[in-house]
């Protein structure tokens, strides 16, 4: 059942992706070529509801809705390690268009080409295991 309830969840917020042509892939080019402000605002909201969201969980001591302390911590400055991997993740989002959460969007949209992207981001996942140890962290 709760399964069942993260799946409706996921579904909607792929509903919303898609609605709010967040998957776009020309209003992602269109960001990237600095011609439009619409990706810069969804981005841009989201980090404001995200810090809003944290600093209403430190303040009020909101736990999970299980009855669980949020245990927030505060992660070192990691110069290298946040530079190359956004770099890296940069370049991933130019080339397929797509975050994430955009591929399972896409791939429930009927884009079945990306299912490759999916393929790539578990491979990539999978690369960053097996050498995190040789890594800046």
């Amino acid at each position: 059942m709760r399964n069942l309830l993260f799946l409706i969840i996921g579904i909607f917020f792929g509903i919303v992706l898609i609605k709010g042509e967040v998957v776009s892939w020309f209003r992602i080019q269109e960001m990237f070529h600095f011609q439009s402000f619409h990706m810069y605002g969804v981005i841009g909201c989201a980090v404001v509801v995200g810090a809003i969201s944290v600093q209403l969980i430190k303040r009020f001591n909101i736990k999970t809705i299980h009855g669980e302390t949020i245990n927030l911590q505060q992660k070192p400055l990691q110069f290298k390690a946040q530079l190359f991997g956004g770099i890296l993740f940069g370049f991933g989002w130019a080339m397929t268009g797509a975050c994430p959460a955009p591929i399972y969007a896409l791939f429930g949209a009927g884009y079945l080409h990306m299912i490759l992207v999916l393929a790539s981001a578990i491979a990539g996942v999978w690369v960053y295991a097996r050498i995190m140890d040789k890594l800046p962290h």
